[in-house]
């Protein structure tokens, strides 16, 4: 560890940490200051984070970020630039500072479909630990009129802020979305980590597979979960043929708090769960969406008679996994 001279230990220090799959991160520097054991004292300093790489990604620089997660992915490294800015100065040339770094195995944050049903590693998605704009490369965000035509989507009102996506709703109807990017495919897993704070009932959050077609209703939709306004249920819609039929199902949750939605999407069918559990179940072929289709997160807006207030969706991450045998 350099030192810039006898009495100063450190003015500046760098030093990149490895983040392997299935591990969390945490750093210290730790400096043992004073001349003698009476005036020995010990001082941590916690890390300053730069910038991040990642393997798949070298010549991308994905912003500041507080953790080094590897989403699951097997033969996956991320480095980071850890920065301790230290002002302590002694006489004594024997001290120096020690940086401290530990590990452990990630803990998931609720209980996943993906983990409960062994769907392996995960294929694509995004965490959302950066700050900014959603990640261009992975998302298209929209800036249009809102959901049939009430309202805006403006990417103003979306934004991802260092841990999760935060999707904003003004009380005139200002509001957002995006699709993704990765993982146009036909038949697949995903799962989203959700939540919908308390707020105006005209503000409906849900996470969709959406046709990449684009020829709505002929080519379906899987809205594998939907607020409609009631904090208190969630909603799985599966729309089909050009009629828009649908079949449908709905289960007593809080939505106000985190919870992990997935839908697994095969030939045999269309299966929706919620924290691993399942409450979706169609094995009608019929009803099968013909063609490939991709992840939209959207916080939609539907104005009724009522007094108009401002809503709120928090995405956690989302994770793409491949299709079952």
């Amino acid at each position: 560890m350099p030192r810039t001279s006898a009495r100063r230990w450190l003015s500046s220090a760098a030093v990149a940490i490895v983040a392997a799959s299935g591990l969390t991160v945490a750093a210290g520097l730790t400096v043992a200051a004073g001349s003698d054991k009476a005036d020995a004292r010990t001082l941590t300093l916690a890390p300053r984070v730069d910038t991040y790489v990642q393997a798949d990604q070298p010549d991308t620089n994905l912003g500041s970020s507080i953790r080094w997660s590897v989403e699951g992915r097997p033969n996956v490294w991320r480095n980071a630039l850890l920065r301790f800015d230290v002002a302590t100065e002694s006489p004594d040339e024997s001290l120096h500072p020690q940086l401290v770094v530990t590990t452990q195995p990630a803990t998931e944050k609720g209980t996943t479909a993906a983990a409960t049903h062994n769907w392996g590693p995960v294929v694509a998605g995004d965490e959302f630990n950066y700050a900014g704009r959603a990640n261009p490369a992975k998302w298209s965000v929209y800036d249009s009129p809102g959901h049939r035509g009430k309202g805006l989507r403006r990417p103003s009102q979306v934004n991802v802020d260092g841990s999760k996506l935060v999707i904003n709703g003004t009380a005139n109807g200002t509001t957002g979305g995006m699709s993704a990017k990765f993982a146009h495919r036909k038949y697949g897993r995903w799962e989203t980590r959700m939540a919908l704070p308390s707020g105006d009932n005209e503000y409906h959050g849900v996470a969709i597979l959406w046709p990449d077609s684009g020829n709505w209703p002929c080519d379906g939709e899987i809205d594998y979960a939907e607020n409609a306004g009631d904090r208190s249920v969630m909603r799985f819609f599966l729309h089909y043929s050009c009629k828009n039929q649908q079949t449908r199902a709905s289960k007593a949750v809080d939505a106000t708090a985190f919870h992990n939605y997935a839908v697994d999407w095969s030939p045999a069918g269309i299966t929706g769960y919620i924290d691993g559990v399942q409450w979706f179940q169609d094995d009608n072929p019929a009803h099968q969406p013909p063609g490939s289709m991709h992840q939209t997160l959207q916080l939609d807006w539907f104005p009724d008679s009522t007094a108009n207030g401002t809503g709120r969706m928090l995405v956690d991450w989302v994770r793409v996994y491949a299709p079952g045998e």
